[in-house]
């Protein structure tokens, strides 16, 4: 039970940013073993792909159909246990479907696909095959993150009254996908990448953070979504206000979510702060060991990882002494890590499921049509 996983993967060949990063992440841990893969939608380029990783010539498919045929062919000791799927949007539900119901462990990227009705399709595959389904919504992941989501669920901050998620990028400020640039082209192309743009590629992390975190459900959502680059298909701002349901919720809390790729200076800075009755925390991604408490009337804390005063799931999450700093590949390698606890049958801290991802989907759905409507208020109430 305590082997090392093999994994394939599906996408994240050449040219391909999120590919690198969970192969990097999966195997930090080794708690896998990448032996095989269809890394990319052309043949030829997924295979000359997989040599360039090393992979045997046997197991360097040139579609994810012959990975998946080629795989099940194989003794159950040799086939791949789990399989990433790094595709761009478009791909995740055909794959991801196929594999579950095939009987393999997933592990697919966000936002898990893009339809509410493709979400439940994968959902009822992952209960056909059985096996462990999980999203890489990375910045769970975190122990700073957990300890704020730790602090929150033991009432440290008392009920919660507003929330405010911010995801701010400065990349996509001009026509990059005009120039042919790989993420750039296929993130702003709605046949792949779904009907949101900043809102589906940034938003869903800023929407499940703050679900994560505080355990409140979007009830009803007021969202502006904007294309500010001229001939953009897709969104590149996004400003929503929200109401939000939840035990933790101080009545009817209140939230306000910003998503932007057009913010020119600005990085991959995403923010939470979370507004209680007796107190507030506040976290950043860009320095992302630290977490700020403050209280009505007492003085600020910096509560910092590796210490001995964080809660046992943050001490979960670290790897290093405190003063060490870790961040991206650690943090997208817990998600991998405690989804492998799973698949093995071992207890474990959570991991973003399927049925998260599900919930990512139709938010992203609920932020457009209310984008699209005169109403102020639009419905966001997931129902499982």
């Amino acid at each position: 039970m305590d082997r090392v996983l093999k994994m394939g993967m599906v996408g994240g060949g050449k040219g391909a940013f999120i590919g690198a990063v969970h192969r990097t992440a999966a195997c930090l841990d080794h708690g896998c073993r990448f032996v095989a893969g269809a890394l990319s939608s052309t043949p030829d380029k997924a295979r000359a792909s997989g040599r360039e990783l090393g992979l045997e010539d046997r197991r360097n498919y040139g579609t994810w159909r012959e990975m998946l045929e080629g795989e099940r062919a194989l003794p159950e000791g040799e086939r791949i246990d789990v399989v990433s799927i790094v595709t761009p949007n478009h791909a995740h539900a055909e794959v991801a479907g196929a594999f579950a119901s095939a009987g393999f462990h997933v592990v697919c990227d966000k936002p898990l696909c893009r339809t509410t009705e493709e979400a439940r399709g994968l959902i009822g595959a992952q209960r056909r095959g059985g096996k462990v389904f999980a999203v890489t919504y990375n910045y769970s992941g975190y122990p700073m993150v957990r300890q704020a989501r730790h602090m929150v669920a033991s009432g440290e901050i008392g009920r919660v009254r507003k929330v405010i998620v911010e995801y701010h990028q400065g990349w996509l400020a001009s026509n990059l996908e005009g120039t042919g640039q790989k993420q750039a082209d296929w993130r702003t192309d709605p046949s792949r990448s779904g009907a949101g743009g900043a809102i589906g590629d940034i938003g869903s992390h800023a929407e499940h953070l703050t679900r994560y975190v505080t355990g409140l459900e979007p009830v009803s959502v007021c969202a502006d979504l904007t294309s500010f680059v001229p001939g953009r298909r897709l969104d590149d701002d996004a400003n929503l206000l929200l109401r939000l349901a939840g035990p933790a919720a101080d009545g009817e809390a209140r939230g306000v979510l910003v998503a932007s790729q057009i913010e020119i200076g600005h990085e991959n800075d995403l923010r939470l702060r979370v507004f209680g009755t007796e107190g507030s925390l506040d976290w950043r991604q860009e320095e992302p060991n630290e977490l700020w408490h403050r209280t009505m009337g007492g003085p600020d804390r910096v509560l910092r990882r590796g210490n001995a005063y964080v809660c046992d799931d943050a001490k979960w999450a670290t790897r290093l002494p405190a003063g060490h700093p870790e961040a991206f590949f650690e943090a997208f390698a817990n998600v991998y890590r405690a989804a492998f606890a799973a698949m093995r049958g071992t207890p474990g801290p959570d991991y973003p499921t399927v049925e998260d991802g599900a919930r990512g989907v139709h938010f992203i759905e609920r932020t457009v049509a209310s984008a699209a409507s005169d109403a102020k208020w639009t419905d966001a109430r997931y129902t499982p």
